[in-house]
């Protein structure tokens, strides 16, 4: 006997809209659970994780610091995986993104103008794009897993990164400390409100890419091409699309917007170049991604909702004493309920056993 998924021939409408909501809830519960075991008071827990990070007003700066480069990434890969190209390594292009725009003020720091902060995100695009094309030219011309390919070069990313900022970016006036030298002024994203919190025009970019793709997505010739060829690829062959351009055109989407939060990341928040700068976004923006049902206007809210899962878990890592690796656990507990609500919202859970013995029954009678 074992368990078999049926594809119900329809969906429920309803529980498809409301499936992040019914996942988030169980995911509290789990979660109160799982800090239960731990030791921890549940409720204060979720109290430090969803209430805590909204009573300020710098807090909402900070929320808006997690959220962009999430609500970026996502938007970006919701291209990728409604035409069916599964592009993991959104990590490896946020960092290579960062380290093409960090060129001009690393290398360059005599070079200071107003030109410099456009430059570098551009440079920081194209950057993400160029990584992202790899997985994208050998899916295309080799039909290769680009899975595989894209998330194994997040390590290779991760190791550039850290041998350069070891090595021949060092700042020379650093005390020897792994990093960059400071970015000058003109290498630095503005704030948008300086007297009540840090956040800068990275969610400004996160938002207006959403619209943006949301209006590519919805209202023009190349968001059916992406939505035909996501859903029945020999459709759209028929229907004279190219599978292997949209695969290019896909992941070029995907890293760029990678890269432009990698570079508004070390350009705002963190203002040099460091061995980790980042926590994670690229792979939470998966989950993102998926909470927003692949539509760039849900992820701008799911993106919301990551980022106060950050801000909460840090809140709980001081205040309850919980560690790193627990944070992370909740997290992945938010993408595992996403993904076993659209499974059970799509599929039916059957015994392949009973109806077995049922089909033997009804032949031997």
């Amino acid at each position: 006997m074992r368990l078999e998924l049926v594809k119900r021939p329809q969906h429920s409408v309803l529980f498809s809209a409301i499936s992040p909501l019914i996942a988030l809830v169980l995911t509290m519960i789990a979660g109160a659970i799982m800090f239960s075991i731990l030791g921890k008071n549940p409720l204060d827990a979720l109290y430090y994780y969803f209430i805590d990070p909204l009573r300020e007003t710098w807090s909402l700066h900070e929320l808006a610091i997690k959220a962009a480069p999430l609500i970026l990434i996502a938007t970006g890969l919701s291209v990728c995986f409604l035409s069916n190209n599964w592009n993991i390594g959104a990590e490896g292009q946020f960092i290579v993104g960062a380290i093409a725009g960090s060129i001009l003020p690393v290398m360059f720091p005599e070079f200071q103008n107003w030109l410099v902060l456009p430059l570098m995100l551009a440079m920081g695009i194209a950057g993400g794009a160029a990584y992202a094309a790899v997985p994208a030219f050998l899916k295309a011309r080799f039909n290769t897993n680009e899975i595989l390919t894209s998330l194994m070069l997040v390590y290779v990313a991760q190791l550039l990164l850290d041998w350069i900022v070891r090595g021949p970016w060092r700042d020379p006036g650093g005390m020897n400390f792994p990093e960059t030298r400071d970015f000058h002024a003109f290498a630095i994203l503005p704030e948008l409100m300086p007297s009540a919190g840090r956040a800068n025009w990275g969610i400004v970019f996160a938002v207006l890419a959403a619209l943006v793709l949301w209006f590519i997505l919805r209202k023009t010739r190349k968001g059916f091409e992406i939505r035909v060829l996501g859903q029945s690829p020999r459709a759209g062959r028929f229907a004279g699309f190219s599978s292997a351009r949209m695969v290019m055109v896909a992941f070029l989407i995907s890293g760029g917007l990678a890269g432009l939060a990698g570079i508004s990341e070390v350009a705002g928040a963190i203002g040099q170049l460091q061995p980790s700068i980042s926590p994670g976004y690229g792979f939470t923006a998966i989950i993102v991604a998926f909470l927003g049902r692949l539509n760039p206007l849900g992820i701008v809210a799911a993106g919301f909702v990551l980022a106060l899962s950050y801000l909460g878990g840090e809140a709980a890592q001081i205040s309850l004493g919980l560690s790193d690796k627990a944070a992370r656990a909740f997290q992945g507990m938010l993408l595992f309920f996403v993904l076993g609500c659209d499974t059970l919202i799509h599929y039916k859970i059957r015994l392949a056993g009973r109806s077995l013995r049922g089909g033997e029954a009804t032949n031997n009678a």
